[in-house]
């Protein structure tokens, strides 16, 4: 019988609970740099599995979002809609996400302002380089999902807190509405989820850095066919901009 530490066998238990694809094009992926891997996640045609150490390192960074709420509500910020109470905001044709919280006052240097709320944690390599370079240009995708929670909450600037998980640093960054880049975002989304074509890859050289570590290398640069068999990786499945699945097959047969 095969034996296993007491760590192999925590991850091996986290492992065999995988979270389910999301049913929705989330805000937190626009800012992706590939359409493809937009599109093909979106449609379940590829199935990230993830090793139990990035699930425990995942938990982390949410069990971590209750400690920050605590922190900031102590030095007076008013933080509201966190946990099962969070806001959504949905754009219609599969485009949507949730928000970490909404701050109704008490940010100082605010001006008494209303702040979207976004908390992310670090390894230090990844925080140093946010200290040196910023949100928008060290973590476009971060930026790019306030982006569209401002547009989807019609609220002006937003409040990025990041924990740097090995020394328990901590940045904070103001980041200002930009409408054009939310709506762009917003259209970009929509543009992929109702595509019934797979777009061009972001790259065909599959050693590019950004190819090679995708988790549809695969797909893309050898194989070209999905493992995975799902409604949305059908012929006879559409995307209908009221946010639902049309199948033509079941039409046809009456099913």
């Amino acid at each position: 019988m095969e034996q296993y530490t007491i760590a192999e066998l925590i991850d091996k238990h986290h492992e065999t609970h995988q979270e389910p694809p999301r049913p929705h094009m989330g805000a937190s992926q626009l800012g992706h740099p590939c359409d493809r891997w937009l599109w093909l996640s979106f449609r379940w045609a590829v199935a990230q599995k993830f090793p139990g150490r990035m699930l425990r390192l995942f938990r982390r960074g949410q069990n971590e979002e209750q400690v920050i709420v605590r922190d900031l509500r102590a030095i007076g910020i008013d933080v509201q809609r966190t946990g099962a109470q969070q806001s959504r905001v949905d754009f219609e044709c599969h485009v949507s996400g949730s928000i970490d919280g909404i701050a109704e006052s008490g940010v100082p240097f605010g001006d008494g302002k209303r702040y979207v709320l976004e908390f992310k944690t670090h390894n230090a390599k990844s925080f140093d380089k946010l200290v040196d370079d910023g949100v928008a240009k060290s973590k476009p995708m971060h930026y790019a999902q306030m982006q569209v929670y401002m547009l989807g909450m019609r609220i002006e600037q937003a409040l990025y807190v990041a924990i740097c998980k090995d020394d328990d640093r901590i940045w904070t960054e103001l980041v200002q509405f930009d409408k054009d880049i939310a709506n762009s975002l917003v259209e970009r989304g929509k543009r992929i989820a109702l595509s019934d074509r797979m777009p061009e890859p972001l790259s065909a050289d599959p050693s590019w850095y950004v190819c090679k570590f995708c988790p549809a290398h695969e797909f893309c640069h050898k194989s070209r066919t999905t493992k995975e068999v799902n409604c949305r990786t059908c012929a006879h499945s559409t995307a209908k901009p009221d946010s639902t699945f049309r199948c033509e097959r079941c039409i046809v047969t009456g099913k």
